[in-house]
């Protein structure tokens, strides 16, 4: 089927499904590009896929081609991508024995770089804040590199993941520049949930004082704060490689 107007119901769902609020309530998100796509289908999460008219798909998957201006409408990306789909949230509901929670993170390219840092040294969860940035954020899926699909992802009230937590005897650790352990002074464990702030202000108070424990990095006086990014970056290959 080749679909030409940019007023086709499945087209107006599809922009719909680009505001955060409307996409957490379906549990869908927007993917574009032949990366995303692909993860998509290996996960078996794509539910709809629409081509580029006049492109040709390589997977076993049913899709629908739409004209130029059809995807440039529901398209965020600078250059055009030839694939777009629609796929199912990333959550099972399940917290794991590692855990990363983002309290405000708001930079679309931290959060991407978060999730592939929690990729690669092993963690299970990772936990965005209301307040954060979407993990679907069509910046943060693209920093991402397609790992958004090798790791559970939760949007929650970070209060409520931190009950679990407690229930389940994980040691809570906070990050700040201040009151604070150095990093090598964390006793080693199999289980952990690490808590990273917002970029301007940190973990909040209310959620630091909830913690078990509270860890710095140690840098020269020249440099005040690292980035969100770099830090969950060292602290968790820190972690990883105790």
């Amino acid at each position: 089927m080749l679909i030409t107007s940019k007023d086709n119901s499945r087209i107006k769902e599809i922009r719909k499904l680009l505001n955060k609020k409307y996409s957490i309530e379906k549990g869908l998100f927007v993917i574009e590009g032949e990366n995303l796509v692909e993860e998509a289908i290996k996960s078996n999460l794509l539910v709809e896929l629409y081509v580029l008219d006049g492109t040709s798909c390589k997977y076993n998957f049913k899709y629908d081609n739409i004209t130029l201006d059809v995807m440039k409408s529901i398209s965020d990306l600078k250059s055009t991508p030839r694939l777009i789909g629609v796929s199912k949230y990333i959550n099972k509901n399940n917290l794991g024995n590692k855990i990363v929670l983002l309290d405000g993170v708001q930079d679309p390219g931290n959060a991407g770089t978060i999730i592939r840092n929690c990729v690669a040294f092993g963690v299970d969860t990772i936990v965005f804040s209301k307040d954060s940035v979407s993990p679907y954020n069509e910046k943060v899926l693209r920093s991402t590199g397609g790992m958004i699909y090798n790791i559970n992802i939760i949007i929650d009230e970070i209060e409520n993941i931190v009950k679990k937590i407690k229930e389940k005897n994980i040691k809570l650790i906070g990050t700040s520049l201040s009151l604070s352990k150095e990093l090598e002074q964390i006793e080693k464990s199999e289980e952990y949930a690490i808590i990273f702030g917002n970029e301007g202000n940190g973990v909040s108070k209310k959620i630091l004082d909830l913690c078990d424990d509270i860890v710095r990095i140690d840098m020269e006086n020249k440099c005040e704060s690292l980035n969100v990014g770099v830090s969950s970056g060292i602290i968790l290959y820190y972690m990883y490689k105790r």
